[in-house]
C-alpha cells in the first residue's frame, strides 16, 4: 500500500509540473533582453500562457491588457513610443512575472537573404579595427534567427539572443548590416535613434525558398509543386529519393552504383557527360546531393610527360577525392576553396592520361565552377587545358532525413520569416541572388513577388505603410572574357535593377567591390554604407546622392553613334580613377556585342561608338559576370548599374526552377 501511495504521489507531482509547464507564461522568441522595438507604431507583444488567463503588458509607461485564447497563445498592443530607452518590459499572468531589460526603442532593420548578407564582420576587411571599435556603438543591437525549415507555417521562432554591439560581439554580427548601421547613425537625424538588426539570412539559398507557398503558388512553374507539398518530413523524404533516382535514371541509364571511377582501366565511353566548369544541377541533375566521379582523359607528348606537373581544378562544389592515372594526388573540402595539386615526376605517362575526380556534394550546387582557366593542367612543356566535357558517373545519393533550404518553396518562409511578421519593423536590406543567376530570366518576376508577399503578410500584421525594401545588386565574380557575350549574373542584375519598379525600393550598385576569384568579396562597408545612403534619403528624409547615373534615354545619331542620357547625376558624370571610360559594349543588327569607346559629353550624357560596328542598334553597359572595369560614377562616386538598350532573348530564358 506504501509503495501504491508513493507512486500515486509522485504521478500527481508529475501531473501538477506538467500542468504548470504547459501553462507557464512564455512571450515569443524575439523578445529577450537587450532587444530593439519599432518607434512610432503600435508595439505588438505576443506570447503564450494559460488559456482564459489574463495577461497584463507594461512598458515605458504603456499598458495593456489581453486574454490568453484557447490555444493558450495571447497578443497585446501598446501605443506608440519615441526613439530612447533603456526600458523594462514586464509581462504578469496570475502570479508569473516575466520581466526583460534594457530594452530600447528605436528602428529594426530585417537583414535578409543568402552568404553575403550572412557574412559575419569578423571575416570582413579591418575586420580587427571594427570590431575593436564596436564598443563605441552600444546602441546598435544584432539578433540572428538560426537557421530553420518547415513544410508549414511556423507562429514563433526560438529564443533569441539580442547582442549589445561590443568587441565581445560584433565580430558575430552580418558585417552588411553592421555597416549599414553605423553608417545610419553616423548622421545627425539618426545618430540618437538606437537600431536593431533581426539576421534572416541562410548562405546558399534561392529566392524561391524565402518566398510563402501562397505566393509561390501564382509562379506557374511552382504551383504544381505549391500543391503537392508534403505533409511531413517522412512524405518528403520518400518523394524526394524517387524523384532523384528518376532523374539519375534518365541521365545515365541506370541507378546510382558504387564503381572504381579512379581505375584507369574502367572503360568509361558509355558514361554520360558533364561540361566542366558549371554545376550539375543545370545538366540534367538537379537536387542531387552526393557522390559523382568525373573523368577527362588527357593525352600528352613525351616532353609533356616529363618531370613534375601541377594539377588545377579551380574551385569544386563541396569536396574532392582527386586521382591521376590511379594514383590519389590530393582531396579537399570547401566549395570556395581552390584546388591545386602536385604532381611528382614520373606519374604522367606519354599519351593518354587520366584525371578523376570523385565529386562530394552536401547540399546546394555540386561539381565544378568558377573560371574556365583554372581547370588545367600546367606540365613541363606549358599547360594542357581540362575545362570542357567530362564523363560522369553517379555513385550514391546523400541520405536526406528532411528537407533542405532550396528543396521546396516556402521552406525558408515558413520556417525563419513567418515567426516575424508580427513584429514591426522599419524595413528590410536584402542581399542574395547568386544562387538564382543560373535562371536569371525569371529573377525579375520571382524577386518582386518576393516583395509583394513579404509586405502582405506585414501588413495584415499591422505594418503601417509600405515595408520599404532595399537590396544590393550583384557584385562582379567570375571569368573576365575579352568579349562581351552571354552573362547570368548581368541578367540577374538587370532583373533586380528592373524590380526599381516598385514603390518604396531601392538599390546598392556592388559591381566595382566585388571579385573574380571570390563569390564573397570583403569589402562589405561600400555596400552597407550605399544601402545606409538609400535609407537616409528614402527613410529618413536626408537629401544626398544616393543612386548613382541611371540610364533614362538613349538615341543614335548621324555616324553611328549612340548618345545616352542619365539621370540621378549628382555633380555630373565622371570616370572612376580617371582616364577613358570602359566597360561599353556595341552590336549591330548580327547581334554580337564588341567593346566599345565612349567618352562623356556634358553633364549627363555619353556617346558610344565601334569602328567596327558601323551601323548599331543595341548598347550594352558592365553586361559581364565580372565587369570590374566599368567605370562611370557619378560627382558623388557612385556606380552606374549595369543596363542593356536591347530587348533579345537572354541566355537564362528558358531555365527553370526544379525541385
Amino acid at each position: 500500500m506504501r509503495t501504491a501511495l508513493l507512486a500515486a504521489l509522485m504521478a500527481a507531482s508529475i501531473a501538477t509540473q506538467a500542468q504548470a509547464q504547459a501553462g507557464a507564461l512564455e512571450l515569443a522568441g524575439v523578445f529577450a533582453d537587450h532587444m530593439v522595438l519599432q518607434r512610432d507604431v503600435p508595439l505588438r507583444v505576443w506570447g503564450r500562457a494559460e488559456p482564459g488567463q489574463k495577461v497584463r503588458v507594461e512598458l515605458a509607461g504603456r499598458r495593456a491588457e489581453t486574454v490568453a485564447g484557447r490555444d493558450g497563445a495571447w497578443q497585446a498592443q501598446l501605443a506608440p513610443l519615441q526613439a530612447g530607452g533603456p526600458h523594462r518590459l514586464q509581462v504578469n499572468a496570475g502570479s508569473e512575472r516575466r520581466l526583460l531589460d534594457d530594452v530600447l526603442i528605436g528602428d529594426v532593420w530585417i537583414a535578409a537573404g543568402q552568404s553575403n548578407m550572412e557574412w559575419r564582420l569578423a571575416d570582413a576587411n579591418d575586420a580587427a579595427t571594427e570590431v575593436a571599435a564596436a564598443g563605441a556603438h552600444s546602441r546598435i543591437r544584432h539578433a540572428k534567427m538560426p537557421h530553420r525549415v518547415s513544410l508549414t507555417p511556423l507562429q514563433d521562432a526560438p529564443p533569441l539572443r539580442w547582442d549589445v554591439s561590443s568587441p565581445a560581439t560584433a565580430g558575430d554580427f552580418s558585417a552588411v548590416a553592421w555597416h549599414f548601421a553605423r553608417r545610419l547613425q553616423a548622421d545627425a537625424k539618426v545618430r540618437n535613434i538606437p537600431i536593431g538588426i533581426l539576421n534572416l539570412s541562410w548562405g546558399g539559398t534561392h529566392v524561391e525558398t524565402w518566398t510563402s507557398p501562397r505566393a509561390a503558388v501564382a509562379d506557374p512553374d511552382l504551383a504544381d509543386t505549391v500543391r503537392a507539398m508534403p505533409a511531413d518530413s517522412a512524405t518528403f523524404v520518400q518523394r524526394r529519393r524517387d524523384r532523384l533516382l528518376e532523374r539519375v535514371r534518365r541521365f545515365q541509364g541506370s541507378e546510382p552504383f558504387d564503381i572504381a571511377g579512379a581505375d584507369p582501366r574502367l572503360d568509361d565511353r558509355a558514361w554520360s557527360t558533364l561540361n566542366a566548369p558549371q554545376v550539375w544541377e543545370t545538366q540534367g541533375l538537379p537536387g542531387l546531393d552526393g557522390q559523382v566521379w568525373l573523368r577527362r582523359h588527357i593525352t600528352l607528348t613525351a616532353a609533356e610527360a616529363a618531370g613534375a606537373a601541377t594539377l588545377h581544378l579551380g574551385l569544386v562544389d563541396d569536396c574532392d577525392e582527386s586521382f591521376v592515372n590511379g594514383q590519389p594526388v590530393g582531396k579537399t573540402c570547401g566549395w570556395d576553396t581552390p584546388r591545386t595539386y602536385a604532381l611528382p615526376e614520373g606519374l604522367l605517362r606519354e599519351g593518354d592520361n587520366l584525371v578523376a575526380v570523385r565529386v562530394t556534394d552536401t547540399g546546394g550546387d555540386g561539381g565544378f565552377h568558377g573560371a574556365a582557366a583554372n581547370l588545367r593542367l600546367d606540365t613541363a612543356a606549358g599547360a594542357k587545358p581540362l575545362a570542357g566535357t567530362w564523363q560522369a558517373r553517379v555513385e550514391s545519393l546523400q541520405p536526406v532525413q528532411e528537407p533542405g533550404p532550396n528543396d521546396l518553396p516556402g521552406l525558408l518562409f515558413n520556417g525563419m520569416v513567418r515567426p516575424f511578421t508580427p513584429f514591426a519593423a522599419r524595413g528590410v536590406i536584402w542581399y542574395q541572388g547568386e544562387t538564382n543567376a543560373p535562371r536569371a530570366a525569371r529573377y525579375g518576376e520571382a524577386f518582386p513577388r518576393l516583395i509583394a508577399d513579404w509586405r502582405a503578410h506585414w501588413r495584415e500584421q499591422g505594418q503601417p505603410g509600405l515595408l520599404p525594401f532595399y537590396f544590393v545588386q550583384l557584385s562582379s565574380f567570375g571569368p573576365r572574357p575579352s568579349q562581351p557575350g552571354g552573362s547570368a549574373f548581368a541578367e540577374l542584375r538587370d532583373a533586380q535593377r528592373q524590380t526599381l519598379a516598385l514603390p518604396a525600393t531601392g538599390m546598392a550598385v556592388s559591381i566595382d567591390v566585388g571579385d573574380a576569384d571570390d563569390i564573397h568579396p570583403r569589402d562589405k562597408r561600400t555596400v552597407g554604407e550605399r544601402l545606409a545612403r538609400i535609407a537616409l534619403a528614402r527613410t529618413y528624409g536626408r537629401s544626398m546622392p544616393f543612386k548613382g547615373p541611371t540610364l533614362q534615354a538613349s538615341r543614335l545619331l548621324p555616324g553611328g553613334r549612340f548618345e545616352l542620357t542619365f539621370g540621378d547625376v549628382a555633380g555630373g558624370l565622371a570616370v572612376r580613377g580617371g582616364g577613358p571610360l570602359q566597360g561599353f559594349a556595341i552590336a549591330g543588327a548580327d547581334q554580337r556585342f564588341v567593346p566599345a569607346r565612349a567618352e562623356i559629353v556634358g553633364k549627363d550624357r555619353v556617346r558610344v561608338w565601334s569602328d567596327a560596328v558601323p551601323q548599331p542598334v543595341a548598347t550594352r553597359y558592365a553586361w559581364a559576370d565580372t565587369p570590374l572595369d566599368a567605370n562611370l560614377v557619378d560627382g558623388a562616386g557612385l556606380p552606374a548599374s549595369p543596363w542593356r538598350t536591347d530587348r533579345w532573348p537572354l541566355v537564362t530564358r528558358d531555365i527553370r526552377p526544379e525541385f
